[in-house]
């Protein structure tokens, strides 16, 4: 009876009986068209509105977890990145919200599992997603009016975009001396800072100084230093009020609530404006038509990867109108045949054979823009190998052409395109919105880019006719209508960026002395002007808020039903979790195997040995063949380095190895032939060995100072952590700069070295990996159809494991602890940074207490202190509830002396704080966002098995979060902070470039290419 109540409920959200009729109006819009979508189990609305014409596209599904999202078309006119500035000043306040930023505010009043903005090419986005409804009304009604009313004062534009003000302006704002360095005159701002650290990664700088020359109609939104100080706070009101209108605006809702609330709340909004002419314009890259273009520029160098190879190069194709969507599907099948895998005819041809390490941020097809662009490139290039490329790519074109695609790849394609319409998300919706948006702002029909069935018809109608595939091979590539572009490294460009961003500031100061009358006189206009903006950013501590809607913890079950999960063990020994639950005809497996005493040289190895078993191939197979069968008989396989600490112990900690996979039912016990193939059968002997496993440690290596830089902070923080438990020294280990100075040091080594000590050590790695089954669990989620196939399926693969364990001897006794501050040089022009202190096991009662005051400390503190006053892109606390420890962190950050200030005083101000109620609630609502968040069917029950927190734990820890008083806040704040801090017990670590601040205190960690410390 209840079952058959849902399948009714679901029937109503999509079908189209329940909506109005094509032409009929509601709420202010009128409906277009509709389209349902079986394959997505979804009904498509498309709606406009009458008074000013904005599109609204609503997709039906019974899905809890809804979206918003308010797009507005902001071709940018320069790269002064008007349109990523005002995507950040448009949430600094608006009229109905008048207060200092209420997106930031909003998220401890929200239960929202995404809230953010971004800016793309030639439109910008403003989506949430959250599974309560009166949420949803909270944050929609915040996001029309931060959009459509902000107030764009003056100071938010200097907060936010671009400024001169003095280095640190709390010194001179305490009223003491200031000293030189305190007073020096700089370049401030949020997005400025963020491009400063953007434009230091190399392979960011390619591939948009790539986009800029293929795309020379379509400035950089993001917007280039050099020129953000160029924009004027005219500027920016004037391409608000141009470019955030309705009449340019497209509205995108999602999930099962009803589309009449969302167009009623939206008409409110809308109809207070009048229709004007929206700025649709829809740019086009060059026209190649006349023949090839080449250009060449200049980036900066890695000082981790050998100097003569760093050349980037790529040859690109612009192709045919996206619109026609099956075409559009098929040329990105074509690139995926081409580059995809090892045993790809480019992978091949160009980085298997040596030319390049790896491929360019560009490789492959972009169909987001109004003409496709097909491009294949390479990165760790030898300057005499650059004019190499295109007649190569050229070559390998001809000869895939001459040979024709093999059917059993494109199978294999098709097969991944099925398993991944089966696969239920959590964040369906959002990525849904992220796929359909670009195009629908480049003229594709959000409808026909939503019906999959029908696009994959008719591409096998067009293959059914014979030559389809090699027909656009020969229309769209098999010509030199080509576009090459390289950056070449140059040792002096950090340098010159440096000396140019002086000159520039030079110029500025020296306009503002010209208005000002003098250089003292310029210098007080400046400090003034910083100090009144420091005046008005404190405000945020003592404003009245009570203008933001918000949701209530009471709001929030204190009981959660907990999850059903079956345990047993399979052949006697292994420890097997079941998870039977509505999977689409979908099974997903994970396993992990302990090891005990593993010597940390293995564990180091273990991301190689990862990487290695999906590269190498076997005795029997090349891993072209295995390659192809993971595509057909798979949804994805995945290994890699397990390590967790005990709840009930966090200086405790198991290690080993995982693998997971998921595939549909009936290719259950293929899946698990291949896992056992590739751990167990890869050919560690072949002659090839030491060059491909070579080619691996080279691309991990190109462009890691550039991986760094995407994630500074987490680097930062790993490092940080790794003296202070053990799973965080193993995590290091494997995924920190340890890692890095391995790789890099690995990767260094003379071409005539036959890695024979690697090669052996990954030798015992596969000995181990599935030896000793008593040491492994695996995790089962699955139809309940399936169970009895699954479970026969383990059993057979169990079977054919090897038997046995390997023993290591016990290690000496480590000495985990390091020094207390640390530095590592690296070629930022900003810092990325991390304090980290150990504090109490997931099962402890001041567990909860501490993920309270890691929330009031981001929302109420750090944000404040480290990003609006400070000018960082992000900062913040956290707590780690599983693994023991909290910490700070900040992100993109110039100022870091003034950071490391406020995180080890912060602990202090947490303990003199008078906390309120509100306060209390805010922290509780941002925590349990995380905690009741949407989770896909396969992260069911994974905290049990990974980690060993059973449901009855957390459950305790749910109620103990909802309980937790401002007493314990201000008690674990002087326990585990501030009393921590004074025992030395915490581990500063900062990257970036090596300046005064650092100075006989710091132990400076050098990261050279020979990895030596």
């Amino acid at each position: 009876m209840f079952r058959g109540t849902v399948r009714r409920a679901a029937k109503a959200i999509t079908d189209l009986s329940q909506y109005p009729k094509v032409g009929e109006k509601l709420h202010g819009f009128t409906l277009l068209r509709t389209k349902h979508v079986p394959e997505l189990e979804l009904t498509a609305l498309h709606l406009r509105h009458d008074k000013t014409g904005a599109e609204h596209l609503h997709i039906a599904r019974d899905d809890s977890n809804n979206v918003f999202s308010i797009n507005f078309k902001t071709n940018p006119p320069d790269d002064t990145g008007v349109p990523h500035i005002l995507e950040h000043t448009t949430l600094c306040g608006s009229e109905k919200y008048p207060i200092r930023d209420p997106f930031f505010k909003m998220l401890p009043r929200t239960l929202s599992n995404f809230m953010n903005a971004f800016t793309s090419s030639d439109h910008t986005s403003y989506p949430f997603a959250t599974t309560n409804a009166q949420d949803f009304k909270n944050l929609m009604s915040v996001y029309l009016d931060a959009t459509l009313n902000p107030l764009l004062k003056e100071s938010d534009f200097a907060q936010e975009g671009w400024r001169i003000g003095p280095e640190n302006p709390q010194a001179i704002a305490a009223g003491e001396e200031a000293n030189p360095e305190d007073r020096k005159l700089v370049f401030k701002g949020v997005v400025y800072n963020e491009m400063k650290g953007q434009m230091s990664d190399a392979g960011y700088l390619f591939y948009i100084r790539f986009q800029d020359h293929i795309f020379p109609d379509i400035n950089n939104s993001g917007g280039d230093p050099q020129k953000i100080t160029d924009l004027t706070y005219e500027q920016l009101k004037r391409f608000h009020a141009e470019h955030y209108h309705p009449s340019n605006a497209k509205v995108f809702t999602y999930g099962d609530m009803p589309l009449a609330d969302h167009l009623k709340e939206i008409d409110a909004q809308l109809s207070a404006f009048e229709r004007i002419e929206a700025d649709m314009k829809i740019h086009r890259p060059i026209d190649l038509s006349s023949g090839p273009r080449e250009v060449r520029l200049q980036g900066p160098i890695d000082p981790l990867v050998d100097l003569n190879k760093q050349f980037k190069t790529s040859v690109s194709w612009v192709l045919g109108d996206t619109s026609n969507v099956v075409e559009s599907f098929s040329l990105s099948l074509i690139s995926a045949l081409l580059t995809d895998g090892y045993g790809s005819p480019m992978y091949k041809g160009l980085i298997e054979s040596g030319l390049g390490t790896d491929w360019s941020p560009n490789t492959g097809y972009d169909g987001s823009n109004k003409l496709g662009i097909f491009s294949i490139g390479l990165t760790g290039v030898q300057e005499a190998d650059v004019p190499k490329l295109k007649s190569t790519v050229q070559n390998i074109l001809r000869r895939v052409r001459e040979k024709g695609f093999d059917r059993s790849k494109i199978d294999g394609y098709l097969h991944q395109l099925e398993v991944s319409l089966k696969h239920k998300t959590a964040d369906f919706g959002m990525s849904l919105l992220q796929r359909l948006n670009s195009k629908w702002f480049t003229g594709v029909d959000p409808f026909d880019a939503l019906a999959w069935n029908d696009t994959i018809a008719g591409f096998e109608a067009e293959y059914a006719k014979g030559g389809y595939l090699e027909g656009l091979v020969d229309k769209y590539l098999l010509n030199d209508n080509t576009f090459t572009f390289t950056m070449a490294p140059s040792p002096e460009y950090v340098q010159e960026i440096a000396r140019e961003e002086e000159a520039r500031l030079k110029a500025k100061i020296t306009e503002v002395v010209e208005e000002a009358g003098g250089e003292e006189q310029a210098r007080e206009v400046l400090e003034s002007q910083e100090l009144a903006l420091l005046v008005e950013q404190s405000k945020s501590h003592t404003e009245d808020l009570s203008c933001l809607p918000t949701v209530h913890v009471k709001d929030i079950p204190r009981v959660k039903e907990p999850l059903e999960l079956e345990s047993g063990t399979v052949n006697s020994t292994v420890q097997v979790q079941l998870r039977v639950a509505p999977t689409n005809g979908l099974t997903y497996v994970r396993a992990i195997n302990t090891f005990a005493r593993l010597p940390d040289r293995l564990r180091s190895l273990i991301p190689l040995f990862s990487d290695s078993i999906m590269r190498l191939g076997t005795k029997d197979l090349t891993m072209e063949q295995l390659e192809d069968l993971i595509k057909l008989k798979t949804g994805g396989l995945s290994f890699g380095y397990h390590s967790a600490s005990q709840p009930t112990d966090f200086t405790q900690a198991k290690e080993g190895i995982a693998f997971s996979g998921m595939a549909l039912d009936r290719n259950v016990p293929e899946m698990f032939d291949l896992l056992r193939k590739l751990i167990l059968e890869t050919n560690f002997d072949s002659p090839l060995a030491a060059q491909q496993i070579r080619q691996l440690l080279q691309a991990s290596a190109d462009g890691v100072v550039n991986d760094i830089a995407a994630s500074g902070h987490g680097y930062a923080r790993r490092a940080a952590e790794a003296s202070l438990t053990r799973d965080a020294f193993f995590r290091e280990q494997v995924s920190g700069l340890s890692l890095v100075k391995l790789i890099t040091s690995l990767a260094s080594r003379p071409e005539s070295d036959p890695l024979s000590d690697v090669i052996s050590d990954l030798k015992l790695i596969q000995k181990i990996a599935l030896s000793g089954i008593v040491t492994m669990r695996i995790a089962i989620t699955c139809d309940s159809q399936s169970v009895a196939d699954n479970m026969a399926a383990l059993k057979k693969f169990l079977n054919s494991l090897p038997q046995g364990t390997t023993t290591f001897p016990e290690p000496k006794k480590r000495d985990y602890s390091r020094n207390i501050k640390t530095f590592y040089p690296l070629p930022y022009q900003v810092y990325y940074g991390a304090l980290a202190l150990p504090t109490v096991s997931y099962t402890s009662p001041d567990n909860a207490p501490l993920q309270i005051l890691s929330s009031l400390l981001t929302h109420k503190h750090l944000h404040h202190e480290i990003r609006e006053k400070g000018g960082a892109y992000g900062g913040g606390a956290y707590s780690r509830a599983v693994d023991g420890l909290f910490g700070f962190y900040s992100y993109r950050d110039p100022n870091p002396v003034n950071t490391i200030r406020i995180m080890r005083n912060a602990g202090q101000w947490a303990v003199n704080k008078k906390w309120t109620d509100r306060d209390l609630e805010e922290a509780k609502i941002s925590v349990f966002k995380g905690v009741d968040a949407p989770r896909a069917v396969n992260e069911e029950g994974m905290s049990q098995f990974v980690y060993g927190i059973t449901e009855e734990m957390k459950q305790k820890r749910r109620e103990q979060l909802l309980d937790v008083t401002k007493d314990q806040v201000r008690e674990v704040a002087q326990k585990y902070i501030v009393d921590q801090l004074e025992k030395d017990a915490g581990r500063l670590v900062f990257l970036g470039e090596k300046r005064e601040f650092v100075d006989k205190e710091w132990t400076i960690n050098e990261m050279d290419i020979n990895g030596s410390a």
